[in-house]
């Protein structure tokens, strides 16, 4: 299946707490979020980005993509938990496997589009010595996963990835954040997968931003998490203009 421009981000579904938005998180009900998938998918929208650090999102989409697994393409991570009120991680091989069998009996499937490391940070650390993306590599030998890689947080980081099998990066871009410009191209070449992350700031962007964010070489797909079928309908719409 191919990746359609603009896909969801679906932290909003199961987190409102410790998230950087200007304005209080509402969770939806069901209805609500069963509706906003729907509509999501009349635009076109294919991927649901989600991951454990997300509270109850990779639960509710368990429930609400009943019947409709064959229609979406579905990224998780591995290495942060959420509790509650705080994250924590763990990077481990061991911890890598059980996240993911967790994620695929929460999200009621028996396979992974794509699954990848949610860096904190120490991107480097991460990839050079705790076998994370080598034991992603495994499950996507044994069939769980399809494509595997990481959402990083540093330049090199994601250059690493790509000379250790990585067949998706998940980068920031913006217009105040542009540090990712040069690898993002450099992935596309190699032929790995290029999602964004904080297109929109973390919801302090606008419509040019997207816009801009949809024109540069190399990305695939951008993440836009919104509860807001109107928003979800407006970033659609710029990132068709672009």
């Amino acid at each position: 299946m191919h990746t359609a421009a603009l896909s969801l981000g679906t932290v909003k579904l199961g987190r409102a707490t410790g998230v950087k938005y200007p304005t209080p998180v509402r969770i939806p009900d069901d209805q609500q979020a069963a509706a906003l998938l729907a509509h999501a998918a009349s635009l076109g929208i294919n991927l649901l980005d989600t991951a454990p650090a997300y509270g109850e999102s990779e639960i509710r989409l368990g429930r609400l993509l009943q019947g409709q697994r064959d229609q979406w393409l579905i990224c998780t991570k591995v290495g942060e938990e959420f509790d509650g009120r705080n994250s924590t991680h763990n990077f481990t091989p061991e911890h890598c496997r059980y996240s993911i069998t967790r994620s695929l009996e929460r999200l009621q499937t028996d396979y992974l589009d794509i699954a990848l490391i949610h860096s904190d940070g120490a991107d480097l650390h991460i990839l050079n010595h705790c076998g994370t993306l080598d034991m992603l590599i495994k499950l996507k030998q044994e069939g769980l996963v399809r494509a595997v890689g990481i959402s990083h947080k540093s330049v090199e980081g994601a250059e690493l990835a790509l000379t250790k099998g990585a067949d998706v990066i998940m980068a920031t871009l913006n217009q105040d954040e542009q540090q990712d410009r040069q690898v993002i191209a450099k992935a596309a070449q190699a032929g790995c997968g290029v999602m964004i992350k904080k297109a929109l700031r973390s919801g302090h962007g606008n419509a040019a931003d997207l816009t801009w964010v949809a024109a540069q070489p190399g990305v695939h797909t951008i993440v836009v998490g919104t509860t807001n079928p109107a928003h979800l309908t407006a970033n659609a719409a710029c990132i068709n203009q672009a």
